[in-house]
């Protein structure tokens, strides 16, 4: 859990914990990878078709937004080139990174993340390449959950 929520809060590549914390890279990564599985259940539970309109009237009722579901961003995460990617993961800041981008409900709770976007990516390409964004477009909203994202 350590690695996981100082690797969520932070950003740090798990070379950094390599070095923190004297564990293998694949160990650290295994780390955050099962405990992140364990997690999201208990964290993004899946929503009935009942929970998206509460959400919508909060959401409405806190912003004056009409229909939305929540508010989306996403963070580029430093990385180190990766090999033979050209120029996939160069991003407009100047470095290369890859992309978390997440949607957040009225209370700031995650309903949906999605990591590992190319940092050439803008937010908007990210988001319509999301699963989340698929499953509007499919209009199968209601079945949209922990089991779909991440």
């Amino acid at each position: 859990m350590l690695f996981t929520s100082r690797y969520l809060a932070t950003g740090n590549s798990f070379h950094s914990f390599h070095y923190e914390y004297l564990l293998g890279v694949t160990t650290i990564r295994k780390i955050v990878r099962d405990t992140w599985e364990c997690l999201r259940d208990a964290f993004m539970q899946q929503k009935s078709e009942k929970d998206w309109l509460c959400t919508a009237d909060e959401f409405y009722e806190r912003t004056n937004f009409p229909n939305c579901l929540g508010a989306v961003d996403g963070k580029h995460i430093r990385m180190c080139k990766p090999d033979d990617s050209g120029s996939l993961f160069f991003n407009y800041k100047n470095f290369f990174s890859t992309v978390l981008i997440a949607l957040v409900d009225a209370d700031y709770c995650f309903i949906s993340i999605d990591v590992g976007a190319y940092g050439a990516s803008s937010d908007c390409n990210i988001f319509k390449n999301s699963n989340f964004c698929k499953k509007i477009r499919r209009k199968s909203l209601e079945h949209f959950g922990s089991k779909a994202v991440a």
